[in-house]
Parts: C-alpha cells; sequence; structure tokens
C-alpha cells in the first residue's frame, strides 16, 4: 500500500512529518503520530481542524457543509484535516503552535565529520547521524544546534538536501562567538545535539521562475533548495545572485559551478560591496537585479541574508512597484561575541 509523507509546519515555525496511509485522512495519521492537530467534531462540520495546503496533491471528498469550508477557501487550498486524504507527499500549514497540538521540536546526536575554515569568513560543519534517524526537512530550513558547554544554541540552515545522514552547515566565522571558539578546537568524533528542524523559508513547489537572493551565509538554504532540484528535473529557470561584502567572503563558489554543470536551468552572478574589490561586479544585490530576471512580478522571490540587505530588497521592490507572485525572505543577525571578564 502507497504511503505519503506530510510536512506539517506550525506557525511557531516547528515542522513535523507523517506518514499517512493510501486512503487515510490526515487528522488519523497525525494522532497515529502522536501530534494532536485541531479538532472538534471530526465530521467535516466545525471546520476548527481547517489548515492550508502549500504543497502535494489530496482528495477532499464530499462529506463536509458549507460552513465548515466554502468553496471559495477551497479553491484556495485551505482544507479540513478531518477530510483531507493525501494523494501525494506534501505540505500543510498548521495554524496554531506546536505546543497546543502537543508536539514540539525533535532532537537527536550527531558527530564531527569536519571542520574546514573559508578564508576568515565562514566555516563548513559536517556533521554525521545514524541513517535511520536521517533528519527529515523541507530544503530552507534550519536546526538549533546546541554550542557545548555553554547552554546556548546556535541556528543555521542546512545546505544539504533531506533524508541525508551527512548534515552540511555553512557558519560564519564570527570573532570571539560562541560557536566559533568552539569550532576553532573542534575534531572528528566530537558530538553535537541538534534540534529541528524549524523555519516558514523553505522550497514550495516550483511553477514559474525562481530568482534565489543570498546574502553572505545567506547562500546555506540555497545550497539544500538546489540539491534537491538537481536530483529532479526542474522545467524553470532559476538564477541565484549572490551578494558579499569583501572578496574574501565569497565561498562555496566551486559548489554553485558544479550545480550549473548539474541544472541546466540554473545560473548565478556573484557581487561584492567593497569599493576596492576587484571583482568584475560590485554594489549591492538590488543593483544587479535586471528587469528580466523580476520579469515583472512573474517570478518566486527567495530572499535570505542579514537584515540590512531583506530590507533593502524590500523597500527596491516596493520602489519600483513590483509584486512577486510569491516572496519569501528569512532575516539572520550574527550572534553576540562573548564577553570579555572583568
Amino acid at each position: 500500500m502507497a504511503s505519503y509523507r506530510i510536512a506539517l509546519n506550525f506557525e511557531d515555525g516547528v515542522t513535523r512529518f507523517v506518514e499517512c496511509q493510501e486512503g487515510e485522512k490526515l487528522l488519523d495519521a497525525a494522532y497515529r503520530n502522536q501530534i494532536n492537530l485541531p479538532m472538534d467534531c471530526s465530521d467535516g462540520v466545525c471546520g476548527t481542524c481547517k489548515c492550508r495546503s502549500e504543497a502535494g496533491s489530496y482528495d477532499l471528498g464530499e462529506d463536509y457543509i458549507e460552513d465548515a469550508l466554502t468553496a471559495d477557501e477551497a479553491a484556495e487550498r485551505l482544507v479540513l484535516t478531518c477530510q483531507m486524504r493525501p494523494t501525494s507527499d506534501g505540505i500543510v500549514a498548521v495554524p496554531t503552535r506546536s505546543s497546543v497540538c502537543k508536539t514540539g521540536q525533535q532532537k537527536l546526536s550527531a558527530t564531527v565529520a569536519g571542520v574546514t575554515p573559508h578564508n576568515d569568513a565562514a566555516i563548513v560543519l559536517e556533521l554525521d547521524v545514524d541513517a535511520h534517524v536521517a533528519p527529515q526537512f523541507l530544503p530552507g530550513q534550519y536546526v538549533n544546534i546546541d554550542v557545548p558547554g555553554s547552554g546556548a544554541t546556535r541556528s543555521y540552515s542546512f545546505t544539504t538536501a533531506p533524508g541525508e545522514s551527512r548534515l552540511g552547515f555553512l557558519i560564519k566565522k564570527q570573532p570571539g562567538g560562541l560557536m566559533s571558539n568552539w569550532l576553532a578546537q573542534a575534531k572528528p568524533g566530537d558530538r553535537l545535539n541538534v534540534t529541528g528542524p524549524m523555519g516558514s523559508f523553505y522550497l514550495r513547489e516550483t511553477e514559474r521562475p525562481l530568482l534565489f537572493l543570498a546574502g553572505g551565509t545567506g547562500l546555506a538554504p540555497f545550497l539544500s533548495m538546489l540539491e534537491v532540484m538537481a536530483q529532479g528535473e526542474p522545467q524553470q529557470p532559476i538564477h541565484l545572485v549572490y551578494g558579499v561584502t569583501r572578496d574574501q567572503d565569497l565561498v562555496l563558489v566551486d559548489a554553485l559551478e558544479a550545480y550549473a554543470a548539474r541544472l541546466p536551468s540554473f545560473t548565478f552572478t556573484t557581487v561584492v560591496g567593497e569599493e576596492a574589490s576587484s571583482h568584475p561586479r560590485k554594489g549591492w544585490v538590488t543593483q544587479h537585479m535586471p528587469d528580466d530576471l523580476l520579469r515583472g512580478g512573474e517570478v518566486d522571490v527567495y530572499l535570505c541574508g542579514p537584515p540590512p540587505m531583506v530590507d533593502a530588497v524590500r523597500a527596491f521592490l516596493s520602489e519600483n512597484g513590483i509584486t512577486p507572485n510569491s516572496f519569501h525572505y528569512e532575516k539572520f543577525t550574527p550572534n553576540l561575541p562573548l564577553k570579555e571578564s572583568a
């Protein structure tokens, strides 16, 4: 019997995956996995279990009333989980916090496989997990990693594809930073605790051209997205603009070149902000977004970078009257460095 993997994405960013058997209602599959999705009647009458399907196909049947789910709502992919029977893998946005549904973040233990510095800009961290517990996540999501001995955690996006037993992360090298200091002395075999996945910044179904905008180590989630697309057969053009402050901040360009070779529909450009740079494209990402990439708004835009970059892109789109078909963005900020002892 066929089964389908459904990602339940809660409003606090926690994501849990459930296997839904062919013909099984999503509400029943969630309960079987001890996830108490909102419900009251479970008969398609009250509308309490209303969620939004963000990806995948399904059958809603006809055993519900108009007061619970109107035709207009159904056309906008709102669903009743007590009636929804998935017919493919998919994503469902649940409009409540995970704690309300008596579920939460998943935890696993991982082993350091490698720590690779890239100039003074970034560090690639690779972690191994047991194959039978390799985490499922949506490409673009992140996890919290405990910094050993500190009681603190740091959030990092996956660079690898879901389901792999080796996890990759691109980490900004922060002078005096908790994780940067720990990674400076980390060695293969060290153990780390990982919690997740989390986040609402992830790749949706691809139905139109994609414009990716990455700032610094905000490149990380796009590497995960590109790996997933490279394993499939994307039909839409994909262009990435990768902006950094200094020449030495341009890292993993070889990985982007490899994706361009694997993905005929993928192209990318790099941009350096520093005036003294010898890079052929200087300035900021907003100065390298030509009209043919924006396509008059007929494009899905994904943006990940530091707050000033995210704010600048949003202002640029607004000032130029460009409304992308969909616009997904995530801001990240460097964690505060360790305080010096008095």
